[in-house]
Order: C-alpha cells, then structure tokens, then sequence
C-alpha cells in the first residue's frame, strides 16, 4: 500500500505542551470533544425552529476545541501568512481571511436548498482548506466543519463507527489529491463551479457509502 503523505502547517509559535506523548494526549481529548461539538451542533438543527446557519462562529469553536490547550491561537483566525508542508497551494494572507470565511458561510447558506449534501459538504472540505483560517488544527477543522454541514443538511446523525473523518485519516492521500484536483478547477475557471470539487464529491460519496454499510452490516450481524 503507497505510504500516505501529511500535509502539515502550522504557524510559528511557543507550543504550549512540549512533551510528544502529552501532546498526543490533549490531541485525543480534543478530537473527541470536537466530535460531541458537532454532534451537538447537528442535534440543535433537527429543531425547526432553530434552522441550521453555516456561521464563522460555529468554525471557530471547531477550531478551538481542535486545538485548546496546544495553541494560544486556538479558536482565532490566523494573524499572518502560512506555509502547507508538501502542497503547492499558498493560503492567502491573513487580513483575507475573515471575508473568504464569511464567503463560503455565505456560499452554504445561499445554495442550501438547491444543492446537495454531498456537494456542499465538499465545497467546505477543500474551501476551508483552501483558505487555512487557523494557526493550526486547518485539517481537522474542515473535515468536522464538512462532516457537520452534511449531517445537517441530512437532517441526521449518521450512523456507522468509522465516519468520513476518521477513515480520511485512514488514508489520506485520496483526500489530498481531492482537494489539488479543486485547487487546479478553482484556479482553471476563477470561481467555484459545480465542477470544482467532483473529486472530492466522488470521495465523500464513496465514504458515506463505506460508514453505512458498516452500520448495515453490524446491524444485521448482531445478536
């Protein structure tokens, strides 16, 4: 099996725990966090009269708890440039920011009837790793971010142990070679078309399709 490379940015900065197996740790306390965040987050929108709203505020407190207590800039946006480890892309600068997140809440929220799960899930996959609003924790913010808007949109908490997050960290070379595929659309046509992201929309389908089958299957295997 072809080794699965990692992207990595993260902005420059005094780490907050210097121990690898201490960071190891907060990172697992934070992940699952973040997952009962979203699962929150997907509960208040089952309520009609709370109709769910792509919001920055929402982003940032993915962020936050991605990163809590391993970043001082944990749930901030970026103040300044930043680099991608193995990726061609150059994240815009850090006054852009706050307006290119507020584009693509605006991008959900508007296409929210007309497009599918699938396919808004996407736009926010690659978007927000296109626009890299964070310090750090960009990865794990956008997959939550994408996984949230498309449970959402579902009107679901999707069942299946091993959710589309979790089986793109996996394998991530799929992943990544879904967002440079949007990356080169979004450069070819200068917007984003329902063009831009048909790779990472083949990927998510195919996930959505493996964490289901999961589901099916423990269910009709169990006792």
């Amino acid at each position: 099996m072809e080794k699965s490379r990692v992207r990595h940015s993260k902005a420059e900065e005094a780490s907050l725990i210097k121990d690898p197996i201490g960071i190891a740790k907060r990172e697992a306390s934070n992940s699952l966090r973040q997952a009962e965040h979203v699962r929150e987050y997907i509960i208040q929108s089952l309520d009609e009269e709370r109709p769910f709203k792509l919001r920055p505020s929402i982003l940032l407190d993915l962020n936050r708890c991605a990163i809590e207590g391993l970043s001082s800039f944990a749930g901030v946006w970026r103040p300044a440039g930043i680099k991608i480890s193995q990726s061609k892309h150059t994240p815009p600068d850090g006054h852009q920011v706050p307006e290119l997140v507020e584009d693509i809440c605006d991008y959900v929220n508007e296409n929210w009837s007309e497009k599918t799960a699938i396919h808004l899930a996407s736009v926010v996959m690659w978007r927000m790793n296109w626009i890299h609003p964070f310090t750090d924790g960009n990865g794990r913010t956008s997959r939550a971010a994408s996984y949230l808007v498309l449970c959402t949109k579902l009107s679901a908490l999707l069942p299946g142990r091993t959710t589309i997050p979790e089986q793109i960290v996996e394998n991530r070379n799929p992943y990544y070679e879904a967002l440079e595929s949007a990356d080169l659309q979004f450069e070819k046509d200068g917007k984003i078309t329902d063009n831009t992201v048909l790779k990472m929309e083949e990927l998510l389908s195919s996930m959505l399709s493996n964490q289901l089958v999961e589901s099916f299957n423990e269910a009709k295997n169990e006792i």
